[in-house]
C-alpha cells in the first residue's frame, strides 16, 4: 500500500457511512427508540473540519446514507433480519427525501450522496461510478458502525484495489470494545490514522 502521505488531495475523498439524522439526532429513529453512545454522537463535530479542508485542497466529500425505500404503500422494504434486530423502524424512517435521511447538519454539504440499502457504500450504489467521473483514487473512510457499514466498505474498497485510509477516532459503534476489535482486525486492508493526522497532512500539502 502507497504512503497516505504522497496522495494528492484532488485524487482523493472522504466518504462518511450513515452520518444521517435518523441514527445521530433526537428526533431521528434510533433517538426516538433511545438508541444512541456518546461515541457516536461525537463524531460529525470531529469529521467537519476534516471535510472543509478536504473540499477546500480540490478533494471531494461523499455522503454515504442507509436507506429504506418505502414500497408502493409507503411501507418501507426492511430486511428481515433487520426488522428483528431493530423492530422501531417504521414508515418514512431512513426514506429519501425526509429529515431523518438525510446529513447531519454539522457535516452539510458533502457533495455527493450515496443511498445504500446494505452495510457496503459499494454495494449496488453509484459509488465507484462517481470516483471514476470526478478523479478520486483514494478514500478516507468514516462514520458508523465499525464493525457494520464502516468495515464491509473497507473491505469492498480492497478487493477493489481502492486503498483507503480509516478514521480511528473518526468511526465508533455502540460498545467500545467492539469498535477497537475491529480497528485491529482491519489492520490488513486499510490504512489508519487520527482526524488530526490526517487533518494535518491536509494542510502540509496545501
Amino acid at each position: 500500500m502507497s504512503d497516505p502521505n504522497t496522495w494528492d488531495p484532488q485524487k482523493t475523498a472522504l466518504l462518511t457511512i450513515d452520518l444521517q439524522n435518523d441514527f445521530l439526532h433526537p428526533e431521528g429513529a434510533y433517538g426516538r427508540a433511545g438508541q444512541s453512545a456518546p461515541a457516536i454522537a461525537a463524531l460529525p463535530d470531529r469529521i467537519a473540519p476534516l471535510a472543509r479542508r478536504l473540499q477546500e485542497a480540490g478533494g471531494r466529500y461523499f455522503s454515504a446514507q442507509f436507506t429504506l425505500v418505502p414500497d408502493r404503500n409507503g411501507e418501507p422494504l426492511i430486511a428481515p433480519h433487520l426488522k428483528q434486530l431493530r423492530p422501531f423502524l417504521t414508515t418514512g424512517d431512513f426514506a429519501p427525501g425526509e429529515f431523518g435521511h438525510a446529513l447531519v447538519d454539522a457535516l452539510q454539504p458533502c457533495d455527493f450522496v450515496i443511498e445504500k440499502v446494505a452495510y457496503s457504500a459499494f454495494y449496488q450504489t453509484r459509488l465507484e461510478y462517481l470516483m471514476r467521473a470526478v478523479g478520486i483514487e483514494n478514500l478516507i473512510v468514516g462514520g458508523i458502525v465499525t464493525n457494520g457499514g464502516v468495515a464491509s466498505t473497507l473491505r469492498d474498497a480492497h478487493l477493489r484495489n481502492i486503498e483507503t485510509v480509516l478514521l480511528t477516532d473518526g468511526c465508533a459503534a455502540f460498545r467500545d470494545e467492539v469498535h477497537e476489535a475491529t480497528i485491529l482486525s482491519l489492520g490488513t486492508v486499510t490504512h489508519q490514522r487520527t482526524c488530526a493526522e490526517v487533518l494535518n497532512w491536509l494542510e502540509g500539502a496545501a
